[in-house]
């Protein structure tokens, strides 16, 4: 890499990290309880809005795996996500009525919070419809997945999203509180999924699946993103370029294996297109608080009524199911 190259990436880390701690000031503590964190408690943060009805599966699903402590930014929620939040006794929750757009889409938070209390811990990163798959997780903990990545000398672990739908509309795979949404939303793309090299970042960048199929079909060079390094070993002067899709320094986006091998890899089961989608997708289109002036929600709106599943969609079994596929895979871990 060129001495320029390497001087403009460093400078705009520091930027976007000093940018996190301004933006710390917009986060209003509801109840702050670190105390409680471990020297090696292994960490999720996350950012939210009006997602009650998903927190009792959420929480439980990551105190599970082995989530010791959840740092939260609740981003002025009226449905009860706030108070539910504040009487879980394994959560720190802050509060903001701030723009979620302007905080990099919620990043400039969750960054301060991995800045502040991520140091040195094992942080997982996702969204509150995100569910992390990994070798063995049937088995094998979190702790036991951090404990080896560590052993090997990685420090970031990919994984890629894999949206999971439902065999007719969306409305016909009704969501209650507290219940598996993958009891409702069990199907997936097992192709279909384009896949290059960010040489700027050294990143995987990877597009297709339903949405790209369905929503995307005229434009696929817009469809989301799929890749994303939401855990990480966190050290201050880390941070999140767009969304968990990538990093800086760039060297932790490494997370693929130049020589032909496979490295230790998960996916996160999206958890979207649930009978919820509907109002969610009216109120953020009102909101224009996402991405792309919320092009991806614009989609979402005009597709609600449309069934996603076709001959090609694979029923979800487990991870070893996915990493046949190739859309996953265990390394070398034993």
């Amino acid at each position: 890499m060129k001495l320029a190259e390497a001087y403009r990436l460093r400078l705009r880390r520091k930027r976007l990290v000093w940018r996190a701690y301004g933006r710390r000031r917009q986060l209003q503590p509801v109840q702050v309880r670190t105390a409680q964190i471990q020297p090696k408690a292994i960490l999720l943060i996350a950012t939210m809005r009006n997602e009650r009805i998903r927190l009792p599966y959420f929480l439980r699903y990551y105190r599970d795996l082995g989530v010791d402590h959840f740092l939260i930014v609740e981003n002025g929620s009226d449905d009860g996500t706030r108070e539910y939040l504040a009487e879980q006794g394994d959560v720190s929750l802050w509060s903001t009525q701030a723009s979620y757009k302007s905080a990099r889409y919620g990043a400039d938070w969750t960054g301060w919070l991995a800045w502040k209390y991520g140091h040195g811990h094992w942080c997982l990163t996702v969204d509150p419809d995100e569910f992390l798959v990994y070798p063995f997780c049937e088995t094998r903990s979190l702790r036991a997945l951090t404990d080896w990545l560590e052993d090997s000398g990685a420090r970031a672990l990919p994984a890629m999203i894999l949206d999971m739908y439902p065999k007719g509309t969306i409305h016909a795979a009704a969501y209650g509180e507290g219940e598996d949404p993958f009891q409702a939303a069990h199907w997936f793309d097992s192709g279909n999924y384009m896949i290059s090299r960010n040489p700027q970042y050294q990143n995987l960048w990877i597009q297709g699946g339903v949405r790209a199929r369905t929503m995307f079909a005229d434009e696929p060079q817009n469809a989301p993103a799929l890749n994303k390094i939401p855990l990480v070993k966190w050290e201050r002067g880390f941070a999140y370029l767009s969304s968990t899709h990538m990093l800086l320094p760039r060297g932790l986006n490494r997370v693929y294996d130049d020589w032909g091998g496979e490295k230790v890899s998960g996916c996160l089961l999206h958890a979207k297109f649930l009978d919820t989608l509907a109002a969610k997708a009216d109120e953020e289109m009102q909101r224009h608080e996402h991405h792309a002036n919320s092009r991806e929600y614009l989609a979402y709106q005009q597709s609600v009524q449309n069934a996603l599943w076709c001959k090609w969609s694979e029923r979800y079994v487990n991870w070893r199911q996915l990493e046949i596929l190739g859309l996953m895979s265990k390394g070398n871990w034993a």
